[in-house]
């Protein structure tokens, strides 16, 4: 194998209260498939999703005591369809998600919107016409230009 490997395999988001995060989480069907003390992990399309205590996230980073942020970054679901788009931003409201934007047709020819998740994360539903999804919902970049 050679280095450096380009792929994600798990992401974990840092959040101030476990057990409201898994309630989102839950809200929007999600269901945790192994929990720990202190973190849950959401197994998804080839990776996993880990909620864990962002005090004890820092500390696992070596910066017991830092301020960890969120927001600067964004999460993304893609849908085949912009009914499929609008339903998900929908239930992610209804969770209790911040609406930041609502779907809409945007500049680059998809259609998305973002919501933030009660501890600030934010994500986003988008369909893209350029980008065809898998049959299991996975995406994998065409090629060329798009």
């Amino acid at each position: 194998m050679s280095y450096p490997v380009q792929r994600v395999t798990l992401i974990t988001l840092g959040v101030a209260d476990l057990a409201r995060a898994r309630h989102f989480y839950g809200a929007l069907g999600w269901t945790a498939a192994r929990t720990q003390e202190g973190v849950a992990f959401y197994q998804m399309n080839g990776q996993v999703l880990g909620l864990f205590g962002v005090r004890d996230l820092a500390k696992d980073q070596g910066r017991e005591g830092a301020h960890l942020g969120a927001g600067a970054m964004t999460l993304a679901q893609n849908f085949d369809s912009e009914a499929e788009v609008d339903a998900a931003y929908q239930a992610a409201l209804a969770a209790g998600a911040t609406g930041l934007k609502p779907p809409e047709k945007v500049f680059w020819g998809g259609y998305s919107g973002y919501w933030a998740d009660p501890d600030g994360h934010v994500w986003e539903v988008a369909m893209n016409p350029f980008w065809p999804l898998g049959t299991d919902g996975s995406l994998t970049l065409p090629d060329g230009e798009g």
